[in-house]
């Protein structure tokens, strides 16, 4: 019987995550992985993001799903560049699949690479993919209290986007509380409140992801 540690594959993965960044940064691409539950609101968010940079910046997308094609076809029909990753079950994505997406995927010098990961809040935090920055979608409708549930996850990020805030006055979801969990884990993260179906809070987000751009910011 041959056992395989896990510390092996994951220091593999960091190695080949390492590279990723390297070409990445040397093409002046700002690599930014999305993270999130399902249903969060992250495809959305990112459609907003693309008509708010429409004619000013180029955007090239990578969509990771379990299975199916809905979102890379809702960023297709934005006019983005766009690679859909297939895990097949697996629960993130990782540097290799990055790496296999970015040999396909037109990158212009300058552009921004929006990788969607896998929805989860547990898988996806473990894996480097080789990008520049990190950010958890945390919605509204999801509750307050997922700081405290998945720890390890924000105290990753640099940055929480609290979505769906048009929702604020119909659930139960307190702003005061998740700030206070996320200075506790991760003092040094920003937080963002967005509306993406309204287009609050887009403006700001989009401009500080613009501030960090051709910046090596990971790791934490």
């Amino acid at each position: 019987m041959k056992i395989v540690a896990a510390s092996k594959i994951l220091r593999a993965n960091d190695a080949l995550a390492a590279e990723n960044r390297q070409k990445l940064t040397q093409r002046g691409v700002l690599a930014i992985n999305w993270m999130g539950s399902p249903g969060s609101g992250k495809t959305t968010l990112l459609e907003a993001l693309a008509r708010y940079w429409q004619g000013k910046r180029s955007v090239a997308v990578i969509q990771g799903d379990v299975a199916g094609s809905l979102d890379a076809q809702r960023m297709e029909a934005l006019g983005l560049p766009v690679v859909q990753i297939n895990t097949d079950g697996a629960c993130h994505l990782d540097a290799n699949m990055v790496a296999q997406a970015l040999a396909a995927l037109p990158l212009e010098k300058g552009s921004l690479l929006m990788i969607e990961n896998v929805g989860n809040l547990v898988c996806t935090a473990g894996f480097d993919l080789g990008e520049h920055l990190r950010l958890v979608v945390l919605s509204v409708p999801e509750g307050d209290d997922k700081l405290v549930k998945y720890p390890a996850i924000f105290r990753s990020i640099h940055a929480l986007v609290i979505s769906k805030t048009d929702l604020l006055p119909q659930v139960s979801f307190r702003l005061e509380r998740v700030q206070t969990d996320l200075q506790r884990l991760n003092p040094r993260a920003a937080v963002f409140c967005v509306s993406a179906m309204q287009g609050e809070g887009i403006q700001e987000l989009a401009q500080w992801l613009e501030g960090h751009q051709l910046r090596e910011s990971m790791p934490l």
